[in-house]
């Protein structure tokens, strides 16, 4: 593992204007004369700038770190390191957060919503030290020592690869560069997976969590209701065989996919009709209650952000087997790497940190019966189930009321499990 910091953003600190993963796609929307109006151009330009340009512009400090993981992945970390307004002394010493994204996703989750409402603020005006990591593969960690994204060799992973190398090794770093012996952890979706699967199979970073806030867990998918990932299901085993023979590793935008996505939510008297071209929602679902629709240019600007074929295929081979294990590779591989024909299910008894589980009935990816599950198989006594019935999947990251409704709370909790 090495890292380095590649820049840190102060006062009077000037650097090349970076673009978000969709920037063309918010240029050519924002010319017609429907959006030109509805939107201010502080969203426009939002919707347009990377993570660390948001923050610049919104005068938080700012470092990004890249980190090299064991097997060659080069993953970009963005560091809050205090508060703008309250606790913004610069050197103080400070309890580490360590967030991490979901599916098709960033670290920009954690912020587009910007000061006052995105997490990532919040928590650093709190007084955390805030690390925003970026799974390999996302517009943010697209770089390998080796292999090069445009050949399928460098997709060749889904979120196991993301839970037992690239968590580890950026949870490190940031211990590392800090000096603190554990961190607080907060994932949203596949955030949440891959924690599972790091704590599971590396049972030593225990150890290294102060808590754990599982924002929509996804583990068990047995009830799952997400179109997509259901159509997925069936043929979980052989979609990443066929998309290497036809040279497609990875899932972004233009993918034959979202096209069958957008034919479901694309009716004239849908509600989803304006964003029927955005996969992330075909998966994760619309709930027009509490989305900010403001925001939409915003959201869309960021995500999709990139993801392995792999990554979707693993979620479909949990749907069809009803099961929380590792990747099936097919028997010949399963034996090499796992010593046996099927691949083992995730020892959920070695997780034994405090873990704190918010889900809603009204996610189709995070269902409470399926919750319900992984709580009673998880090793740990300290877990509690904190039920938000009305959240809709990304309502966890863009809805309207998240902060009295969830960060708040989250916010208590870590304050006082730090003072134990």
């Amino acid at each position: 593992m090495s890292g380095r910091i590649l820049l840190l953003l102060v006062a009077g600190v000037t650097i090349v204007s970076g673009r978000s993963p969709q920037s063309d796609y918010i240029d050519d929307l924002v010319r017609t004369e429907r959006y030109s109006q509805r939107f201010s151009n502080n969203v426009k330009e939002d919707a347009k700038l990377d993570v660390p340009e948001l923050i610049k512009k919104y005068k938080y400090p700012l470092e990004v770190h890249e980190v090299t993981t064991p097997d060659g992945y080069i993953l970009q970390m963005h560091r809050i390191p205090h508060g703008r307004v309250q606790n913004n002394v610069p050197g103080t010493k400070r309890p580490v957060v360590f967030l991490m994204h979901g599916l098709l996703c960033s670290s920009a989750d954690w912020i587009i919503s910007g000061p006052g409402s995105a997490f990532g603020y919040i928590l650093a005006e709190e007084g955390f030290d805030v690390w925003m990591g970026n799974a390999r593969g996302n517009y943010y960690s697209r770089n390998h020592v080796e292999l090069n994204p445009d050949n399928t060799d460098f997709w060749d992973f889904s979120w196991d690869e993301i839970g037992h190398i690239d968590l580890p090794t950026m949870i490190d770093h940031a211990l590392a560069e800090t000096g603190n012996e554990k961190i607080h952890y907060v994932g949203h979706s596949q955030g949440t997976t891959a924690f599972l699967v790091l704590c599971s199979l590396r049972p030593e970073y225990n150890d290294k969590i102060i808590s754990m806030h599982a924002f929509s867990p996804v583990a068990f998918m047995a009830h799952n209701e997400s179109p997509v990932l259901n159509a997925i299901a069936p043929f979980a085993n052989s979609i990443k065989i066929l998309a290497s023979l036809i040279g497609i590793g990875e899932i972004m935008p233009n993918s034959m996919l979202l096209t069958w996505a957008g034919q479901i939510f694309c009716k004239d008297s849908a509600i989803t009709q304006e964003i029927c071209s955005n996969i992330l929602f075909a998966v994760g679902g619309w709930n027009d209650a509490h989305l900010n629709t403001t925001m939409m240019p915003v959201i869309f600007g960021h995500t999709p952000a990139g993801s392995s074929v792999k990554q979707f295929a693993h979620y479909g081979q949990s749907i069809a087997t009803k099961e929380f294990r590792r990747y099936n590779h097919g028997f010949v591989k399963n034996l090499r790497l796992y010593g046996r024909r099927s691949p083992p299910k995730y020892d959920l008894s070695n997780i034994v940190v405090p873990i704190f589980f918010y889900y809603s009935d009204n996610d189709p990816l995070s269902q409470s019966k399926d919750v319900y599950r992984l709580y009673e198989e998880l090793g740990s006594e300290s877990k509690v189930l904190l039920p938000l019935p009305s959240f809709g999947h990304l309502d966890y990251l863009w809805g309207i009321d998240v902060k009295p409704l969830l960060y708040d709370t989250v916010v208590q909790l870590m304050e006082v499990l730090e003072d134990q």
